[in-house]
């Protein structure tokens, strides 16, 4: 009866060694540092460092470095890391991470990282503007992955009694905009692109000009003759990660835990109310708060949101909540039940052998890690400013501006070649540095996206 004690003990004190690693979110830290001041090239060396030493991180680190690189001004490789994300995600959404009552047993750090439904939303709305800085061809089928897959997360998540946790998400509008522009510059899917704007302010209704959007493409209009549109897409401040945090189970979550260990151990596990570590989505907004564009040294507006990160990543979050903290429930009620059952099962209640496995099981449960692997580089928002041009050679000039609408940091200059009928899209991000990187515009042939047949009709 005493060889099993030496080795639960062995692996109680390895697990706890283990606890000891530092988290992903410690380790991001200094990552978001790096970027938010604008020093990409740090963020980037931390974040190759990371992935070498915690491949079991790897998409989560692999969303970072695809926003590191997109800043960078590398759009081609940027697309092919949030390609490879996306097929990942795709893949372990046919593994429920809840099959089976022994895999809670084991901290959801030791499986793949499966992705949080709005990372798996905005992977596609990366792609598509990672896309639109090269040739364009699949950014409107990205567009449509936005959509589509916000669709399908909540129609998976319905339960058989009618219930859907997932039903109350709100929804990444930015797809919908940008499917919107691109109709538009058709020069005849002028409904298809109302349409599309029409979805946007069902989904924004605060974006300012979501009805004036609608009203020009139900007007059959995209631009003056012999104008284009630059459409400038600014990632602004500082977007959501994930704490290590302390939560006391609701009666909600207690419920979930019953269900996920129902079965052979349904009430013969101890119950377990006591506060639990779980990972919590958490923003702090930065700085920035919008960037001003100018055109030849003329204003031409402020970007506007069409897609609040921060604010759609915290209500999906917090309608998942429960179901979260119900695993951590879980997975502690496993591991006092294993506990028990090695001291009633040697015979070790009220011994000294069996205080030290009570106090093994104190460390193998305080050995537990929330996941707080997450897209920790994500924008605090999505923002977007539409700006009519003569045909020909322009330059932006970009600056960011704070909440109080002062301007502050670097700025930037961007050249761009207006085409008659055209849309041309750029890119530019703005923290706490103002502007940082090196700001794109697309690749398409002179004048961006769009036909470039007579501009009769518009």
């Amino acid at each position: 009866m005493a060889a099993p004690l030496p080795r639960l003990v062995t692996v109680v004190l390895v697990l706890t060694v283990a606890s000891g690693c530092v988290s992903h979110v410690a380790r991001l830290e200094p990552v978001r540092a790096a970027f938010h001041r604008g020093d990409l090239a740090e963020a980037e060396r931390l974040l190759a460092r990371d992935a070498a030493a915690h491949p079991e991180d790897g998409s989560a680190i692999a969303l970072d470095r695809a926003t590191v690189v997109l800043a960078a001004g590398r759009p081609a490789e940027a697309e092919r890391i949030l390609r490879d994300v996306r097929d990942e995600f795709d893949r372990l959404e046919g593994v429920d991470p809840t099959a089976g009552v022994m895999v809670l047993a084991r901290d959801d750090v030791a499986a793949g990282y499966p992705g949080e439904d709005h990372e798996k939303v905005l992977v596609r709305a990366l792609l598509a503007v990672a896309n639109l800085l090269q040739d364009g061809d699949d950014a409107e089928a990205y567009a449509l992955q936005v959509a589509a897959k916000q669709r399908e997360i909540v129609l998976a998540a319905a339960g058989t009694d009618g219930t859907n946790p997932k039903a109350v998400y709100p929804q990444v509008a930015f797809g919908s905009w940008l499917r919107g522009t691109i109709r538009e510059a058709t020069h005849r899917d002028y409904d298809d692109a109302a349409r599309s704007y029409a979805e946007l302010v069902s989904w924004q209704p605060e974006f300012p000009r979501g009805t004036e959007l609608v009203a020009r493409a139900r007007g059959g209009r995209h631009s003056t003759r012999g104008h284009g549109v630059v459409h400038v897409i600014a990632m602004v401040g500082h977007g959501p990660f994930k704490a290590d945090v302390v939560e006391v189970p609701s009666t909600l979550s207690l419920a979930i835990a019953g269900d996920l260990l129902a079965g052979p151990f349904a009430g013969t596990l101890p119950a377990v109310a006591a506060p639990v570590r779980v990972p919590r989505l958490v923003v702090a907004a930065g700085r920035a708060a919008a960037v001003d564009v100018a055109v030849d040294g003329t204003a031409a507006g402020r970007s506007e949101t069409v897609t609040s990160v921060s604010r759609l990543a915290l209500a999906q979050h917090e309608a998942v909540l429960p179901t979260i903290v119900a695993r951590a429930v879980a997975r502690r009620a496993l591991k006092s039940g294993a506990v028990f059952g090695v001291n009633q099962g040697l015979g070790l209640e009220g011994t000294l052998p069996g205080v030290a496995v009570d106090l093994a099981g104190v460390a193998w449960q305080a050995s537990e890690k929330p996941d707080t692997r997450c897209w920790g580089l994500l924008p605090d928002s999505i923002q977007v400013l539409r700006v009519e041009l003569p045909e020909g050679p322009h330059r932006l000039s970009l600056t960011a501006v704070d909440g109080a609408g002062h301007v502050f940091g670097d700025g930037c200059s961007l050249p761009v070649n207006v085409a008659d009928g055209r849309n041309t899209y750029c890119l530019v991000h703005a923290t706490d540095a103002g502007i940082i990187g090196t700001p794109l515009a697309d690749a398409a042939p002179p004048g961006g996206h769009g036909p470039a047949e007579s501009s009769a009709g518009r």
